[in-house]
């Protein structure tokens, strides 16, 4: 006898919320056990595996009820083999940091210093 699937089998992917502000570490149990680290950038990451979209979304509404700023959503799945699973990158901060390096480059350039 055969396993027959009985619809399409999604991995969790692995996201890492970052938000304003450090929480401590008892709020882990609110968001479902996920992990809780405060940086030293004043920024606190809940990082972990989120089955679908449904727990996203639920995950998302508990960050909205606590009231807390949402600063970054990068998200890696397990069938990504190209990057690491925090090697994602936004395009709109990857444009904004390669304008700002262009322009202290092209400065750089326009006062003739070597």
């Amino acid at each position: 006898m055969s396993d027959i699937s009985s619809g399409p089998h999604h991995d969790p992917g692995r996201y890492e919320i970052r938000l304003k502000g450090h929480l401590d570490s008892r709020w882990a149990a609110w968001f479902d056990g996920l992990s809780l680290t405060n940086e030293k950038d004043g920024t606190t990451i809940i990082c972990g595996p989120v089955a679908d979209q449904s727990a996203l979304h639920g995950l998302l509404q508990k960050v909205r009820d606590l009231g807390v700023p949402l600063v970054w959503i990068p998200h890696s799945y397990n069938g990504c083999k190209q990057h690491g699973p925090d090697e994602h990158l936004l395009a709109g901060p990857a444009r904004e940091g390669l304008a700002a390096y262009t322009g202290i480059w092209w400065d750089l350039g326009e006062s003739g210093t070597p």
